[in-house]
Formats: C-alpha cells, sequence, structure tokens
C-alpha cells in the first residue's frame, strides 16, 4: 500500500445554491412589490395591457360584483329589513355585496325586466282616446272626416248641459264648435283639391296636417323659434330648444296613436332620475333624523339598500305576472294564489322602509310612524316632479 493510497481525500466542494430571483417591483415607483398593489403609490400590479378575457372579469366584477355574495345579499335583503345596513355599519362588509353595487344592479335588471315584461299592445289600446280637434285635421277621406266631426260634436254636445249656467264654460264651448266646424270645412277643401290633382294627373298639394297637430285650448300649437326663445339665453341655446320643442310636439303626436311610445320613452329615462331621487331621499332622511346626529353617509347607506329593495320587489312582481300570466291559462285553479301572492308583495313593498327605519334607527314606534309619514310623503312628491321630469325629458330627447 503506497502513501497515496492512505491519503486522506479531499472534500468535495459545496453545489452553488442558485441566484435569489429578482424581486418584483412596481413600474411606477420602483418599490418592491408585496402582493396585486404597490403598497407605496397604490397602483396596481395587472394593467389593461392584458388577456381581453382577464379585462372583462374584472370590468363585470366591478360594475356588478356577479359572485357567490350577491347570493347572500339578496334573500336578508328582501326576507330582513334593515339587517344588511346595519351589518354594513357594524363592519361587516365583505361577506355582501357594496350597498352601491347593489343599487346599481337591481336597478338595470329591474328597468330591463319591466320593458321586457310589460304590455305594450294593451297600452296602445286603452291609450287611444276621444276623438279631438287635430283629428279633425288630420282625415284622409271624407267618409272619416265626416265621422270624426259628427264624433267630436257629439262630445260637445255631451259637455252642453253641464256648461249652461256658466257663460264663460257656454262661450269656450261655442268656440270649439265653431272650431270644428272651420276645420271640417278647411279640411273637406283641401281633401277635393287632392282629389281633384290626382285625377287630372297634377301634383298634389302637401299635406298641412301631415306631421299631426297638437291642440291647446282647441287650438293647434306649433312651436316656432319665436315662441319658444328665451331672450337671455345664446342663440345656440335657443336654436336646441327650438329643436328640442320640435320633438315634444312630434312624440306628443306619435303617443297621440301610441301611448306605448311614451311609456318607453319614460322608462329609458328614469333609471337615470332614480339615481338624482336616491341622493335626495338620504337627505331626507338626515333631516328626519339630525338629532341621532348621524353622518349623510350612513342615511346614503339606508337611500341605497332602500332604493335596493324597491328594485328587487319590482323585479318579483314582474317574474310573478309573468309566471301568472303562464300558469293560470293551464290551471286556472291558481288564480287566487297569485292574487294573494301579489297582494302580499305590494304590502310587503310599504311596510319593509317602516321596520327598516325602526331596526335601523333604533325609535320608538310612535316617532318611527310620524317620520316615515314625513319622508314617505316628501318622497313621493320628489318622485312625482322626478317622473313629470322624465317625461318631459323623454319627449324632448328622444
Amino acid at each position: 500500500m503506497t502513501a497515496h493510497d492512505i491519503a486522506p481525500s479531499t472534500p468535495a466542494a459545496p453545489p452553488i445554491a442558485p441566484e435569489p430571483a429578482a424581486a418584483a417591483t412596481c413600474g411606477d415607483c420602483g418599490t418592491v412589490l408585496q402582493g396585486p398593489w404597490c403598497h407605496a403609490c397604490g397602483q396596481p400590479v395587472q394593467g389593461m395591457v392584458r388577456h381581453l378575457a382577464s379585462v372583462m372579469s374584472d370590468v363585470g366584477d366591478t360594475l356588478f360584483n356577479v359572485d357567490s355574495r350577491i347570493f347572500r345579499s339578496l334573500l336578508p335583503l328582501y326576507l330582513r329589513p334593515g339587517f344588511l345596513t346595519n351589518e354594513y355599519l357594524a363592519g361587516r362588509r365583505t361577506r355582501y355585496v357594496t350597498p352601491f353595487r347593489l343599487f346599481f344592479f337591481l336597478c338595470v335588471v329591474a328597468f330591463f325586466a319591466i320593458q321586457f315584461g310589460i304590455n305594450l299592445t294593451m297600452i296602445d289600446e286603452f291609450g287611444r282616446g276621444e276623438v279631438t280637434l287635430g283629428d279633425i285635421r288630420s282625415a284622409q277621406t271624407p267618409e272619416e272626416l265626416d265621422a270624426r266631426r259628427q264624433a267630436y260634436l257629439a262630445l260637445l254636445e255631451a259637455a252642453a248641459p253641464a256648461a249652461a249656467g256658466a257663460p264663460r264654460a257656454k262661450a269656450r264651448l261655442d268656440a270649439q264648435v265653431a272650431a270644428a266646424q272651420a276645420a271640417a270645412t278647411e279640411r273637406a277643401r283641401f281633401l277635393r283639391e287632392r282629389a281633384q290633382a290626382i285625377a287630372n294627373g297634377q301634383p298634389t298639394p302637401t299635406d298641412p296636417a301631415a306631421g299631426g297637430t297638437i291642440e291647446i285650448d282647441g287650438v293647434a300649437w306649433q312651436p316656432t323659434r319665436e315662441s319658444v326663445r328665451v331672450a337671455w339665453l345664446p342663440e345656440i341655446l335657443n336654436e336646441r330648444l327650438f329643436i328640442a320643442a320640435q320633438r315634444v310636439k312630434d312624440n306628443l303626436v306619435l303617443a297621440r296613436r301610441e301611448p306605448s311610445h311614451l311609456v318607453e320613452g319614460v322608462l329609458s329615462v328614469l333609471p337615470q332620475t332614480m339615481f338624482v331621487l336616491m341622493p335626495l331621499f338620504a337627505l331626507l332622511l338626515k333631516f328626519a333624523y339630525v338629532f341621532k346626529r348621524r353622518l349623510y353617509m350612513e342615511h346614503l347607506m339606508v337611500a341605497l339598500h332602500s332604493h335596493a329593495f324597491a328594485f328587487l320587489s319590482l323585479l318579483l312582481l314582474v317574474l310573478v305576472d309573468l309566471l301568472g300570466g303562464w300558469l293560470v291559462p293551464r290551471w286556472p285553479a291558481t288564480a287566487g294564489a297569485f292574487t294573494l301572492l301579489t297582494a302580499a308583495m305590494w304590502s310587503w313593498l310599504f311596510v319593509y322602509p317602516l321596520l327598516m327605519a325602526k331596526r335601523v334607527y333604533r325609535q320608538g314606534w310612535l316617532m318611527t310612524l310620524f317620520k316615515y309619514g314625513f319622508v314617505g310623503t316628501c318622497y313621493l312628491v320628489l318622485l312625482a316632479l322626478g317622473i313629470s321630469g322624465a317625461l318631459v325629458a323623454s319627449l324632448a330627447l328622444t
């Protein structure tokens, strides 16, 4: 055995450790990231430059937050007045949909369901009213003109006994009779001229009622630039005001023939109206509970959940009505059940805010009932004004 054989072996070199991966840094301020958001400047790690499916998923979550929380929120929203508001104010928020998202989601879905479920044909049949002076001016045949003239004069004749003892009313009625006779004479002349032109192969005269007419106190209303002009407004705004007035006139003429057009127009702008009314409702609550010394944002949470409940109620009423329309013709015995269910749901729509106010603000029943009546009355006035504004907006903008 040689010295080389008994010499101690050289220990193996330790393995080289891999270099640690470079820590991700914020692209804006360079801070080392510790999560999906930069804790220094707040910039998110993910930007918009990524797969479209990922972006759309974030958009859907931002707008509607449609995940398991929506199902944990809808049932207590409808059946437990004030529960979600108290949970939110107590700090237990992550398990439920946030109030604004709940309000927005149900507002969109409810009004979509109402527009889908409303019977436009029935509205058109119900909304066609009695003959008017405009109907005389727009008759297309002598026979149609005579029928409309007689129907209009019959309406005026039926109102004559009530006006006999009032000189002003009788004078106005006589003026309407004279206006009807003059309109019929003028329309008969136009129909003769048009028939003669067609017989002779000549161009037909322009129909003065081609765009329809609207009467105010028996006088045809036709907006002009001067009649709608506001002296202190710039000319560009006066021009837009004139265009809006023409749209109002045209939409009123169309609504007289098809009332569903007006209903669709109102429903198209009513969601925006509710977005305006909701913070005003919170302001009413702030005034009614001023001595509670709660922040306006607390009242806003109550308003958001109250309106979300109202939208959910309307959505369920539409669904129940559609279900009843499908089931009752097949099983007539279910008609009574659907009637009772609908009545109970309408009653719950008005009882719910009272119970919610009692559980959130924790006042006695007498004071709660008084404030419920006060806030409810004021809000009904605001709601009527809002719907009227929505009606005007639909006539002027659609």
